[in-house]
């Protein structure tokens, strides 16, 4: 194991087997320890069959954002020795469109309306931007003001960028009450649902480093909209690239500065 996490951190030369492209986000599989591959394009063909791309091993697991030969995440596989059915309508053109950095879509039985009973004031007022459909009014860039327009090249080099993406959205993700602990207090469940909301953090800083969420084709946005629906993405997405092209390096700042066209308690 130890060969392949030092692998894992020398990307420069490898291809992901899959898309035939440079790898910009390691995934390797458990348990033949493969990692010529990208992590969305692994993660998209695990979908439809749980078998590793080069050898045909029953994967388990994939471990993804290393940090050292020690310190990465794990997503747990289901087991499926057969091909899903084929999606239809709106997904399969998703799927046919985006492929192969399209992802399995939230479980609908998850969409329920459960909020905590308690909740700290800044959560709460990210709740109301998204209940009210706010966009953060633009503030331009130049040197007066620190904000700076930013690049997928920009986010993939940079690491305090990804690092600034990560706190944004680890907060930003709790906003949305599928991705909960389970209210009833099960630890398995509460485990299940924590897990889903690392995995999409990680599936999004993959995608940015990718696809510019500026871009008029909505790449970006058709990526995300299975998981958090179609306007809460396009808000999402407007709100994080707010957030990372301002100077601010803590939540708090930004919540103070950021501006909207009607005021938040």
């Amino acid at each position: 194991m130890g060969s392949t996490a030092a692998s894992a951190q020398d990307e420069s030369e490898d291809t992901c087997v899959i898309c035939l492209q440079t790898v910009t986000e390691r995934a390797i599989t458990v348990p033949c320890n493969h990692y010529t591959f990208d992590f969305v394009c692994l993660v998209s063909w695990l979908q439809e069959r749980s078998t590793c791309p080069l050898c045909k091993t029953e994967v388990s697991a994939v471990q993804y954002d290393w940090r050292s030969p020690t310190d990465f995440n794990s997503y747990a596989i289901q087991r499926s020795h057969e091909p899903r059915h084929t999606p239809s309508g709106r997904s399969q053109r998703i799927a046919s469109l985006f492929a192969p950095y399209g992802l399995p879509s939230r479980p609908r039985a998850a969409r329920r309306a459960y909020s905590p009973p308690v909740e700290d004031a800044a959560l709460h007022r990210r709740r109301e931007v998204y209940r009210r459909k706010l966009y953060s009014l633009h503030v331009g860039s130049n040197e007066f003001s620190g904000y700076q327009d930013i690049t997928p090249h920009v986010i993939s080099s940079s690491s305090d960028l990804q690092s600034r993406a990560r706190t944004w959205i680890r907060r930003e993700l709790r906003v949305f009450s599928f991705l909960h602990a389970d209210p009833t207090g099960s630890s398995t469940n509460a485990a299940t649902t924590n897990s889903n909301a690392e995995f999409l953090l990680s599936y999004i800083i993959s995608v940015l480093k990718m696809v510019d969420v500026r871009s008029s084709n909505g790449h970006a946005e058709n990526l995300l909209a299975e998981f958090l629906g179609r306007e809460n993405t396009r808000l999402f997405l407007h709100e994080l690239q707010a957030w990372l092209r301002s100077p601010y390096t803590k939540l708090e700042e930004w919540d103070q500065e950021v501006q909207y066209r009607e005021k938040l308690e």
